[in-house]
């Protein structure tokens, strides 16, 4: 039995890859071109939609939504179009991509349900970037609405990513874009209520934090045990909160002192009774 010549081996493995390539070849290169010209396009297009977009009032994250899924579909034509240039069957790939596209959705429910609410929130807008919000335990301003979660900023710089699920079907609280003050000062029953009243006032008219519009509620709160209450409440954008809130209380303590208006601490007035000493002859107990 005679043994192969190597040479006439690597002989016929080099014209075997020469039979694919004159076979294969000219579709590998159309479908390298087609793929990459479906990008070239599909960026291009992204382009032109998000110029188009840009003249309309959508919310950023539509605008991105759209742009993605215009890329998207055509980056998906472009692919079934090379792949049946080079001669793979497309009708059982995308009865297999189904098929596991229902295995993926079992095992990525939470994902898709933070998708689906996402595309709720952004379509129905219950909120904007920029509003405040009380939801699911948490509070701050809204920096992000995003397809997945919506990121909120607290006063302490700090952020909570919330999940878009956690969000649709809850109670909301939306503040919008200021929020009211909730200050309370006590004066003496011996208060003049208008000298008081109309030095908050003229606190309040003058800080420019305070919104004017809408005008900020003063008033009598409540009678408490040691002092009259005086309710303060004033609307501020929502950046100015914290600091709006410092400077109205040291304002009303500084200028009621100069008025000689009392902000009394609780207290309670004790009084000792004493009892006559008992008669001569007189058990006690």
């Amino acid at each position: 039995m005679s043994t192969p010549d190597p040479a006439d081996t690597v002989a016929k493995i080099i014209d075997k890859l020469i039979d694919l390539a004159f076979e294969f070849g000219p579709k590998i290169i159309a479908a390298v071109v087609m793929l990459v010209a479906g990008l070239l396009v599909a960026r291009w297009l992204g382009r032109m939609v998000e110029r188009a977009l840009a003249k309309r009032t959508l919310e950023p994250p539509v605008k991105t939504l759209l742009v993605k899924l215009v890329r998207l579909l055509v980056l998906a034509l472009t692919l079934v179009i090379v792949l049946e240039k080079v001669g793979v069957a497309i009708a059982p790939m995308i009865a297999g991509i189904g098929v596991a596209g229902v295995g993926i959705s079992l095992a990525m429910q939470g994902v898709l349900a933070n998708v689906v609410a996402g595309l709720t929130i952004i379509f129905t807008k219950p909120f904007r970037v920029g509003e405040f919000l009380e939801l699911a335990g948490v509070h701050g301003e809204v920096v992000a609405i995003e397809l997945f979660n919506t990121t909120l900023a607290h006063s302490d710089r700090s952020r909570v990513v919330v999940p878009n699920r956690k969000i649709v079907g809850e109670i909301l609280h939306n503040y919008g874009v200021m929020r009211q003050l909730d200050l309370t000062v006590g004066v003496s029953y011996g208060t003049d209520l208008d000298q008081a009243i109309g030095i908050v006032r003229a606190i309040l008219a003058a800080n420019p934090r305070i919104l004017k519009d809408p005008v900020p509620l003063v008033g009598t709160a409540a009678l408490a045990d040691s002092s009259i209450n005086l309710a303060i409440k004033p609307w501020v954008k929502i950046a100015d909160y914290g600091i709006a809130q410092a400077e109205v209380n040291q304002a009303v303590v500084e200028r009621f002192r100069a008025a000689g208006i009392e902000i009394p601490f609780p207290q309670r007035e004790v009084r000792i009774w004493n009892a006559p000493p008992p008669a001569p002859g007189m058990r006690l107990g």
